[in-house]
């Protein structure tokens, strides 16, 4: 099994760049959440280093989520998930792979400019990280 082709079967990847958008807006505003409720069990001391601590459930909330159901809540809510060449869904090392890839990916803006280029014109939507590791986000019911 292959992950499909756009051109005979673009049905799979039909809205993904758009979908993938609205899940990482959804999935930022998650992990938000989830770090505001960390803060109070820090004595507040967190508030001094919220975006490293939304770093670090941001993180740990997408290798998770990609471990368990191949899409973050976002994505999963936007009905795309992120499959592996072969068109399987992903385990454990290939979710801390892509999450890995997509921090530094944020970590470093021209890599992340690139990605957004590469989601915006590319046949599967995929960003750097897809390509560099082989993955792509795919419309969850067009699989079934």
């Amino acid at each position: 099994m292959r992950l499909a082709d756009p051109i005979t079967q673009p049905q799979f990847y039909r809205d993904v760049t758009t979908k993938r958008l609205i899940a990482w807006v959804i999935d930022t505003i998650i992990i938000a959440l989830i770090s505001l409720i960390i803060v109070p069990f820090t004595a507040f001391i967190a508030l001094f280093f919220i975006l490293g601590l939304m770093a670090v459930v941001g993180f740990i909330y997408r290798v998770i989520t990609l471990a368990t159901g191949s899409g973050t809540w976002g994505m999963r809510l936007m009905a795309i998930e992120i499959r592996d060449h072969s068109g399987a869904r992903l385990d454990t090392s290939q979710a801390f792979l892509h999450t890995l890839g997509y921090t530094i990916s944020w970590a470093i803006t021209p890599l992340q400019l690139i990605s957004i280029v590469l989601m915006a014109t590319s046949n599967k939507g995929q960003g750097l990280t897809d390509n560099f590791i082989g993955t792509a986000a795919m419309n969850r019911k067009a699989r079934a």
